[in-house]
């Protein structure tokens, strides 16, 4: 069903100027390259190698931890027993910086919680340079970690593959899209807040830009495309006020942990408009999956039957649009959940009432994440299902003495066609059809 005129007038005279606005304020806020100053630091660096033996040793004896109240501990008070394959050194070939080729001494972590290293494995190792006064006899290089870049290509082809292979020329645009978003948020983003720009500011700016860039690559330049991006931008302002005033009423100050609390000291960075910041591009990759989901539904129901106005096409594609939404706010909460399992889990074990859990800075954050994520997701539906059905709904004709809405199954063709010489079929309101080639022969 082709869009009217009036239609396609009234959605370019709100997308140019949010494209043009969108535009120059990127290229207005884009962070200029942060220029060196003075002989740069001695840093310790990251180079990759091959663990080509191992040596085993016993494991230090580990000190008494300290008691706490409320503390879980191991009996006797002792730290739990370290695992003997953790305990050694390993030799290490060295396949990247200055020194590659040589093979070098590292002694394994054997601390809690750190890796088992094993011969042929990929690595990772720290540099430290050797300063004035460093022993001779302690190895610059320490293992870090294990090297994924291959098993991560590796998984990053499958994906590409599955994607090209199921969408084909749609999937392939939609990966474009994600690597346009990923230099926005790497190179546009990132830098800006750090230089300095207003959280809140550049979160809009930068998810009007992935919203325009993203949904015209994937869906293509269509009418149903651009009433999926103004839909998309009116929910968002909506999550955006509804996180807004969430935050100033929990009193949120976006300091949840040492990583948080650092950056503010660093960088003097607004840590409310950065929770905002997180907030905005959070919600906007759900947005868009129900807004363009309403809008196309709406065009495929105005085009599988053309006789329904607006009052049916909403009731139709807002049933669509119900189911969508409980399914995804399952989503985003099993999301938020499993992203949080270890610090609920931390709670369990300090055996914390759960009124206290629930009002922590922690959790509460997240839960203003969760709760205007959902309800701007929730606004989505009948706003962009308006809009697509005032665009797609077919206004009423005059009155001839035939009912639009009566139908939209067109006249078979076959009822006009003229049927063979020789022999006429009759239909009768009470019975089947029957031969009149007896008539005509009588008739002659």
């Amino acid at each position: 069903m082709r869009s009217s005129a009036g239609t396609v007038r009234a959605t370019l005279a709100v997308i140019v100027p949010l494209a043009v606005a969108t535009l120059a304020a990127l290229i207005w806020m884009w962070p200029q390259a942060p220029q060196p100053t003075g002989a740069p630091a001695s840093e310790l660096t990251n180079v990759t190698g091959t663990i080509i033996a191992i040596n085993l040793k016993p494991c230090p004896q580990q000190p008494a931890w300290p008691a706490e109240p409320g503390a879980a501990q191991s009996p006797g008070g002792t730290a739990p027993r370290t695992d003997a394959d953790r305990c050694g050194d390993a030799r290490v070939e060295l396949t990247s910086g200055d020194d590659a080729g040589e093979v070098v001494t590292s002694t394994l972590p054997s601390g809690p919680g750190s890796q088992t290293f094993a011969v042929d494995d990929k690595v990772i190792l720290l540099h430290a340079p050797a300063g004035p006064g460093s022993d001779p006899e302690v190895s610059p290089y320490q293992l870090s970690d294990h090297d994924r870049t291959g098993p991560l290509w590796l998984i990053a082809a499958a994906f590409v593959l599955a994607v090209i292979a199921f969408g084909r020329w749609r999937g392939v645009t939609a990966l474009i899209g994600l690597a346009v978003t990923f230099v926005l948020l790497l190179k546009f983003l990132i830098p800006a807040i750090l230089a300095g720009e207003p959280p809140l500011l550049a979160a809009i700016v930068c998810a009007a830009t992935i919203m325009l860039a993203v949904l015209y690559l994937t869906h293509g330049f269509t009418v149903a495309t651009s009433i999926a991006v103004i839909g998309t931008l009116a929910s968002l302002t909506l999550t955006g006020l509804l996180a807004w005033a969430s935050i100033k009423m929990t009193h949120l100050s976006g300091i949840t942990d040492d990583s948080s609390l650092n950056l503010g000291l660093s960088s003097q960075i607004n840590l409310q408009g950065l929770l905002l910041a997180s907030i905005i591009i959070g919600s906007l990759g759900v947005l868009d999956d129900v807004t363009v989901t309403q809008s196309v539904t709406v065009a495929e129901l105005a085009q599988a039957n053309p006789a329904y106005r607006f009052r049916q096409l909403y009731k139709a594609a807002t049933r669509v649009g119900r189911a969508h939404i409980a399914s995804v706010i399952n989503t985003i909460i099993l999301a938020y959940a499993g992203a949080a399992l270890p610090l609920m889990l931390l709670f369990s074990i300090g055996r914390r009432p759960l009124s206290e859990v629930v009002t922590g800075p922690i959790i509460a954050q997240e839960i203003v994440r969760s709760v205007a994520g959902t309800l701007g997701l929730i606004a989505a539906v009948p706003i962009t299902t308006a809009l697509s059905a005032l665009a797609r709904a077919r206004h009423p004709a005059p009155d001839t003495g035939h009912d639009p809405d009566a139908g939209s199954f067109r006249p078979d063709p076959a009822e006009h066609t003229a049927p063979p010489q020789g022999r006429h079929r009759s239909r009768t309101p009470s019975g089947p059809a029957r031969s009149t080639e007896g008539h005509d022969r009588r008739r002659h």
